[in-house]
């Protein structure tokens, strides 16, 4: 008897049992809210457990490029280029739809989980998806891509949601395909950055377009799961930890508001430009073209290295807890520049890769600069410099809330929460002068776009249905 065959009978034995157990109970309403929760039950632990193995080996390959870059800094010029066409041609070979953030993935995955259309969610959200997205960032991230594994996770988690969904038997209670994939969004969120409240605020800012009420208890439980088992595994970790906010002034809130305004209309520049260069390098044609161009990305992305350091490649963590925890305060006023155009030139490579994480990085890097501006002392710069990572985030992602109650999360350090709401609100504002809609709006229209057009020639019935998908 070999050995499978024992596991197969010890998995009968369980499922009889579970099934003998299930059968006792008499009440058919606690029948079918048990089934209906146990999908998301699962899909979070096996999300959490994938967020930390990501998280891992997104810090060995973040250390390994420094490894390098310390040892020989003219490393870059090999490693980097030789990383970025090697991601980009994992992504464009086994699954195009995994390049970029993938935030916009899932909202365009969620507008599609209509009974006529759930069946184009797969191109968007699948196992290839997830093992292409993994595959593609890390070795992204380890050419000294400045990308970030928050987005990646985000679409990975709501792919998990969306294969066990698809693997329910009929009899099972049907549950709604929106509402488990916008769980799934929220609890990548959760696992990725050690924040459960703001992996609900996002469901509810970014994702949801239903009544919270209709799906709240299987959101929160996917999102406690999920941040449960990551803890469980890597800890009760703080993403960034205990920066001092003692003692601060009203005065403080003049340098919150100038970075509030730098920081948020520089995260919608940024994103200005990124939107009007893909349509550009979507028109390149042959393979070659796309490959020069790619070549020119990692280029830019290691000369800025090799003449400015390290905080001009990566994800920028190391950036953030620099100027948090220790003296080196202040950076140069060259390194927000630095970090937006790798951030940049980083998207537009076509690989995978998220902008959550270098966003915090680029507005951390904003509130720094300002700060030394004031020659505020270090409490005061603390909070210029959380200031700026969310106005930065929220002029990307256009969700304030979101923005702010990640930031919170991540320090704990709630004396601070009316400064950051404020830095949130005004940066809020000031994005909307010149964009009413974020990035990942704008890229899920394109995805739906893509993906509709895809479908025509074997499902006319999407024709009907592109209009109203498109504004």
């Amino acid at each position: 008897m070999n050995w499978s065959t024992n596991v197969n009978r010890i998995f009968q034995a369980v499922r009889n049992e579970g099934k003998l157990l299930f059968d006792n109970i008499r009440n058919e309403k606690l029948k079918q809210n048990l089934l209906q929760a146990i999908p998301f039950w699962i899909a979070s632990v096996a999300t959490g457990i994938i967020a930390v193995a990501y998280a891992k080996l997104f810090l060995y390959a973040e250390r390994g490029t420094l490894a390098l870059y310390h040892y020989q800094k003219w490393f870059l010029f090999l490693l980097c280029p030789l990383c970025f066409i090697i991601s980009w041609a994992v992504t464009k070979r086994w699954a195009p739809y995994a390049k970029g953030s993938g935030i916009p993935q899932v909202m365009a995955s969620i507008e599609l989980a209509t009974p006529k259309q759930y069946g184009l969610v797969k191109k968007l959200l699948s196992l290839r998806i997830i093992l292409v997205k993994i595959v593609s960032s890390l070795v992204m991230v380890l050419g000294g891509g400045i990308i970030g594994r928050e987005g990646p996770t985000i679409q990975i988690a709501a792919s998990v949601f969306q294969i066990i969904h698809t693997r329910l038997p009929r009899w099972w209670p049907k549950i709604s395909k929106k509402n488990i994939l916008v769980a799934g969004a929220a609890s990548g969120l959760a696992a990725a950055f050690n924040t459960p409240l703001g992996g609900i605020v996002f469901a509810v800012e970014e994702l949801s377009k239903t009544h919270f009420s209709y799906f709240k208890s299987a959101l929160f439980t996917a999102v406690i799961i999920a941040g449960l088992t990551a803890q469980g595994l890597a800890g009760p970790y703080l993403y960034l930890g205990y920066p001092d906010l003692g003692n601060l002034g009203a005065a403080v809130f003049l340098g919150v508001s100038v970075v509030a305004l730098f920081a948020g209309l520089s995260g919608s520049i940024m994103s200005k430009i990124i939107l009007a260069l893909l349509p550009r390098i979507a028109s390149f044609t042959k393979t070659r073209q796309m490959i020069f161009f790619i070549l020119g990305c990692a280029f830019v992305v290691s000369l800025s290295g090799f003449l400015f350091g390290e905080d001009a490649f990566g994800s920028g963590k190391e950036l953030m807890t620099r100027t948090l925890f220790t003296n080196d305060k202040i950076v140069h006023w060259y390194t927000p520049f630095l970090r937006i155009n790798g951030l940049i030139f980083s998207f537009i490579a076509g690989t995978s890769g998220g902008i959550f994480a270098p966003s915090l990085s680029a507005g951390a890097s904003i509130g720094s600069a300002i700060a030394g501006w004031f020659h505020y002392n270090a409490t005061n710069t603390n909070l210029l410099i959380l200031s700026g990572m969310v106005a930065f985030l929220t002029g990307v992602t256009r969700s304030p809330f979101t923005s702010a109650i990640l930031v919170l999360e991540m320090t704990d350090r709630h004396n601070v929460i009316f400064h950051l709401m404020l830095a949130a609100l005004l940066a809020n504002i000031f994005s909307a002068l010149l964009d009413q809609h974020s990035i990942y709006e704008h890229l899920k229209v394109k995805y739906l776009h893509d993906v509709l057009q895809e479908a025509l020639p074997t499902n006319t019935s999407t024709a009907q249905t592109m209009d109203e998908a498109i504004p």
